[in-house]
């Protein structure tokens, strides 16, 4: 075989692809641009790009998207590379003569991030229609450096609401990994993977989009998002290569999957989903925090959004979609004077029934609920209290009892068979087309100019099954085209309205990937309504999301013990304050203790904002007694720790990049409540903590070099 090679170093990070003349383009080498990088991988069975076409197949039988038939005969064309700004890109074209099919893959980085963002474009420059059922967004088997993947583990988060980010380790050569089968002996490819999908829209409704795999004997690692808000598949395989070797394939909706496929004519062209990929030599921690660096490059800039503002919301474990007048106005009071700066009324503001679930669709003002002034009256309060009011929406659904359903036509919804798809009451719109984007963008341009509206927290709740077969070919294709109808319509909107905060938000967590968070500007990390729980949730969450993004929620009650209503307050300080609660009812020394925290996020948040995550105790499993999560900003290091149950005892921390370094520890908060006893060991890099009192406690501790 003669081979050459591409080498690509757009800054920080090493990609080389060898490019045989009678064999795929395939990554040999995917790394940190060290100064001594990792060796190019020796098994190069894995092509650049899968290709499943109808008629075509696999070449060997399995149901693994590994060695289709197509993607095996891809060859090399030409690579061109070009720059744009801080931006690198990298185009590699091949082509099937057999089927007239060129693949490009796409590679895009930025000069100081260790991820690249990439996907393949596929263009039919053949005579003939053909049919796609699955195209990679980014395909290699570089990661291990020699024969023995038994160090390798694969890390993976379920994903369940109220129950988000619950992560795992896989070793690959333990029980529930990849089984060693002597494929060499059999001269075949097993036909097991570690395959995890998404369903329907709930992008993240079972399992999160990201992943990491990580060796244990040399500490490099990939992790990855599939940047796409709907169905994905990512998976592991083992392959042969004369010795044992692991892939990684990454792609959108397949067709085994998701009954996804697009016929594509004479000259007509696929753009399959984009993924990142963050390559570090830190292990599975230093993965997630490169995937942070690359999302903070991808998305959009939103100057008022990214100041952080404190935002109340009247509905976790307060009104509970049930909002009026006499209810709103001593909690807007209590909100203003606790110090936040936008408030939010949650569901419900639009009903007059009390029962409007499958009714939804107008978002008009209540007049029952919002007497003698209506709800411009309630906007006024907020307003005259100095915060921004904002309301709940939950644009793509609407009610089978809604005027709109009967005011807008069928092409408006997902349907399937000629029948709108209905899921628990409600129909769903379909934003390919033009009546339905009329309807919703005269929803929100209504509701920000009639009534100054500065934050909307974009809900989901119900979601469609495969799709819609309405002009596609397969209802996952229509899902598809509709999945990315709605990222235009999202693009339109900020254009419209830059000054306006956009939550994202589906069941809570539900729908938390970047095609929706590399444009909106925070995104609701749970439903969750027990503190306890939550925290797991909130140390977790910037596994998924950038930290200045995570929307914990902090739901302190009346009559909560002073321990448990700090606790709950450092569940949002973890993250992006997200402020709940019946502070109207609260004594004096409650809404103190909430005013304490809101001031600490206000001092702190532009540290938030630039902050890399870590665990230092883990990544927290779902009944773990203490969890913790530390966000780290140049000097300064931040611990938030909860004992969730037991103790007081000991809490040993490790911060291993600390050692030698006389620290300062200090309690950020609560600063009124008994302090927990610290002590730091530069010698061992050990901080040891012990709460004051049994029973659920956390805090949020500063460490800083001594002056």
């Amino acid at each position: 075989m003669t081979s050459r090679t591409i080498q690509w170093r757009p800054g920080s990070l090493d990609l080389v692809l060898e490019r045989p003349e009678d064999a795929p383009a395939r990554i040999v080498r995917l790394g940190t641009a060290s100064p001594a990088p990792s060796p190019v991988a020796p098994f190069r069975v894995q092509p650049l790009v899968e290709l499943m076409v109808l008629g075509e197949g696999r070449g060997l039988s399995n149901t693994r998207f590994t060695d289709t038939a197509a993607g095996s005969r891809l060859r090399f064309v030409d690579a061109v590379e070009r720059a744009d700004g801080d931006w690198r890109e990298l185009r590699v074209r091949q082509r099937d003569e057999v089927t007239g099919l060129e693949a490009t893959s796409v590679f895009r980085a930025r000069t100081d991030v260790p991820a690249l963002q990439t996907w393949t474009e596929v263009t039919n420059t053949g005579s003939a229609p053909r049919v796609l059922q699955m195209v990679s967004s980014f395909a290699s088997g570089a990661l291990a450096e020699t024969a023995d993947d038994g160090d390798l583990v694969l890390w993976r988060a379920r994903a369940d609401w109220c129950a988000e980010g619950r992560w795992a380790a896989i070793p690959l050569s333990g029980p529930d990994g990849l089984a060693d089968i002597n494929s060499e002996l059999h001269r075949h490819d097993g036909r097991g993977a570690l395959v995890t999908v998404s369903k329907s829209t709930w992008s993240s409704g079972e399992y999160l989009p990201t992943g990491v795999l990580a060796s244990a004997r040399t500490g490099r690692a990939w992790g990855w998002q599939i940047e796409h808000n709907g169905a994905w598949r990512w998976e592991v395989d083992r392959r042969r290569d004369g010795a044992n070797a692991v892939s990684l394939v990454l792609s959108g909706p397949t067709d085994l999957d998701h009954q996804w496929s697009t016929r594509l004519l004479p000259g007509e062209r696929f753009v399959a989903v984009p993924v990142s990929v963050a390559v570090s030599d830190e292990g599975c921690q230093g993965a997630l925090a490169a995937l942070t660096r690359q999302r903070r490059a991808i998305r959009r800039a939103h100057p008022t959004g990214d100041a952080l503002p404190v935002i109340f919301n009247d509905y976790m474990n307060t009104l509970m979609g049930n909002p009026t007048t006499e209810r709103l106005l001593p909690l807007i009071d209590a909100a203003a004077e606790t110090g936040a700066e936008y408030f939010c009324v949650d569901a419900g503001w639009y009903d007059d029934g009390g029962n409007w679930w499958d009714s939804v669709g107008e978002w008009r003002p209540s007049t029952g609920r919002f007497p003698d002034g209506g709800l411009a009256r309630v906007f006024d309060h907020i307003r005259a209290r100095n915060m921004r009011p904002g309301l709940w929406l939950e644009p793509e659904v609407v009610g089978v009892r809604s005027p709109v359903a009967a005011m807008l036509p069928d092409e408006a919804f997902l349907s399937r068979n000629g029948e709108r798809i209905v899921e628990h009451g409600r129909y769903f719109l379909d934003l390919r087309h033009p009546s339905a984007r009329k309807h919703l963008d005269e929803v929100v341009d209504r509701l920000v100019h009639d009534y100054g509206t500065g934050f909307f927290k974009l809900d989901y709740n119900v979601t469609p099954g495969p799709g819609t077969d309405r002009g596609a070919l397969q209802p996952g294709e229509g899902l598809l085209e509709h999945n990315r109808a709605h990222l235009e319509w999202l693009d339109a909107l900020l254009g419209r309205h830059p000054e306006v905060i956009f939550e994202n938000c589906a069941s809570g967590a539900m729908r938390a990937d970047y095609a929706l968070l590399s444009r909106l500007q925070l995104q609701s990390t749970s439903d969750q309504q027990d503190w306890r729980l939550y925290a797991a949730i909130a140390a977790s969450a910037p596994a998924t999301m950038l930290p200045e993004q995570a929307g914990n929620w902090a739901y302190p009650q009346p009559g909560m013990p002073a321990e448990a209503l700090a606790f709950t307050m450092i569940n949002g300080l973890a993250g992006r304050l997200y402020l709940s609660g019946h502070l109207d009812k609260m004594s004096r020394a409650e809404r103190e203790l909430v005013a304490d925290g809101v001031a600490v996020h206000k001092r702190i948040r532009a540290e938030v904002a630039t902050a890399e995550p870590f665990w230092p105790l883990g990544l927290p499993a779902w009944s773990d007694e203490v969890v913790a999560l530390g966000l780290r900003t140049g000097d300064t290091v931040r611990l938030a720790v909860w004992q969730r149950d037991g103790g007081p005892h000991d809490i040993h921390v490790d911060l291993p990049g600390l050692r030698g370094r006389r620290l300062r520890v200090e309690t950020e908060y609560p600063a009124t409540l008994p302090g927990w006893q610290q002590r730091w060991d530069a010698s061992t890099a050990r901080l040891t903590v012990c709460p004051a009192v049994p029973g659920p406690s956390a805090r949020l501790l500063r460490l800083r070099p001594e002056s």
